[in-house]
């Protein structure tokens, strides 16, 4: 799995969209959905009714993986999840450590669906002696200073932060002193890292704000 960046390189030199980088893995999951029915050919406008989008930003976007259409056919449904599976490389295996083996810390690691999707979380790290030396499913956790040894003899470019809030800063200034190059931020803490190192945020808490503010506008 390549490391995302705000922009990927198409083959021909293209840069492709962030937002379309976005797109891609849920089209992923409705074709997979169409194969499991036996469902063989989709339009775009399938595909953008399905979305609530536009078909001529379905087939933009599907065009930066290769994948071409048929006349009055539409996409083979195969080739779809082929040509997007490869694209974001998703039938590679990318290693990541996670700092925070609380209760989302260890729903990740317990998520079998991130290994489907090219990430494989090889260790966990905590400061809570009652979590060091467990084990989460086959992920044993480490105490955060034995960080450095394993860096060392196991190779992972990406770290995810499940942290408390407000130890997600020492916990990326961690990280980037000893190699990794990408990081998944789970707290709603802004963090700051060097402009070559990779940083997204996923807060639950800013969505659950747009939740609660649509459901009670």
């Amino acid at each position: 799995m390549k490391l995302p960046n705000n922009n990927m390189q198409k083959a021909d030199g293209q840069a492709v969209p962030e937002p379309t980088l976005r797109r891609l893995p849920g089209y992923l999951s409705y074709f997979k959905s169409l194969k499991i029915n036996n469902i063989e050919f989709v339009s775009s406008s399938q595909i953008a009714a399905t979305f609530k989008m536009d078909a001529t930003l379905v087939t933009k976007d599907l065009s930066y993986t290769g994948v071409k259409g048929r006349t009055k056919i539409g996409y083979s449904v195969d080739k779809l999840i082929e040509n997007i599976v490869v694209f974001l490389d998703f039938n590679t295996q990318e290693n990541a450590f996670l700092f925070g083996v609380g209760n989302l810390g260890k729903a990740l690691i317990n998520y079998d669906g991130l290994k489907h999707y090219g990430l494989k979380i090889v260790a966990g790290f905590d400061i809570d002696s009652a979590v060091i030396g467990s084990q989460v499913k086959e992920v044993k956790i480490f105490g955060v200073d034995d960080f450095r040894d394993l860096s060392r003899k196991t190779p992972a470019r990406i770290g995810i932060i499940t942290t408390p809030d407000h130890r997600a800063q020492e916990t990326a200034d961690l990280m980037v002193a000893w190699g990794i190059k990408a990081i998944w931020n789970f707290t709603p803490q802004s963090i700051k890292v060097p402009e070559n190192i990779i940083v997204e945020n996923t807060s639950i808490y800013s969505d659950l704000a747009v939740i609660l503010n649509k459901l009670n506008r």
